[in-house]
């Protein structure tokens, strides 16, 4: 009988996360979900552990890892994949408590989750493990008034980098995943026209999320001797390369 590949999914009550975790389940994945609505965690995977937490609460990331590691007793995968965003004003108009949520869960929050994961896996017998953070085109080009969300994509490309260099003495293998306009409720906007670099609004094309749960499901599966290091998977017509 074989060894129960264990994963946890961030953000998994909804859009990316909860297509993610599903995909991982139906390749015999034993998942673990967290998030902060325990009622969508349990819709997405009845039969899943369900963690609810904010990620970006120290005290509540460590006691679900403490949950999911006296239950499994190891952890294979972390998607980190929770995040947000602020509302699309000038610079100038944003407040530091607007700045702070997104910071506190794009960025903390995936050093705190890749922190308890890391610590596990290098711990654990066999050791070692995946970490896959969820990056963002806006990781190599904004769009406008995005500032904090842009910021913190690109601080997760460094911590992807980071992890996935301090990692190799533990057999911790650490990607980044950077998508595009999949077809979520927060991807809804772009049917209607959203704003492009030179000030028009447009109607962005989107792709099916099940297409970024095929491309996790991939990166997921590879040996720890191999690694994607970093995959873009966006909507082919999107106005990304070359945009502005």
């Amino acid at each position: 009988m074989s060894t129960p590949r264990i994963a946890v999914v961030t953000g998994a009550g909804s859009g990316i996360g909860r297509a993610v975790a599903r995909a991982l389940a139906a390749e015999g994945w034993t998942l673990a979900l967290m998030g902060r609505r325990e009622a969508a965690l349990r819709e997405t995977l009845p039969d899943a552990l369900v963690l609810p937490a904010d990620v970006g609460d120290e005290a509540q990331v460590d006691a679900a890892f403490a949950t999911l590691r006296e239950r499994f007793g190891r952890l294979d995968l972390l998607f980190n994949n929770a995040g947000s965003g602020a509302p699309a004003v000038p610079i100038d108009e944003l407040t530091v408590a607007q700045w702070r949520a997104v910071v506190d869960t794009n960025l903390t929050g995936s050093f705190l989750c890749a922190r308890a994961a890391f610590a596990l896996m290098k711990a654990q017998s066999p050791r070692g493990g995946r970490i896959i953070n969820n990056g963002s085109i806006s990781a190599h080009a904004p769009r406008p008034n995005t500032a904090p969300y842009t910021a913190t994509k690109h601080a997760i490309t460094g911590l992807t980098k980071s992890l996935s260099l301090d990692g190799r003495a533990f057999d911790i293998a650490a990607g980044q995943i950077d998508i595009g306009n999949a077809a979520t409720e927060m991807t809804e906007k772009m049917l209607r026209g959203v704003p492009q670099a030179n000030g028009q609004i447009a109607v962005e094309p989107r792709m099916d999320v099940e297409d970024v749960a095929r491309a996790i499901v991939y990166m997921a599966g590879l040996p720890l001797s191999a690694n994607v290091q970093t995959m873009t998977v966006m909507a082919t017509q999107m106005p990304y390369v070359g945009r502005g």
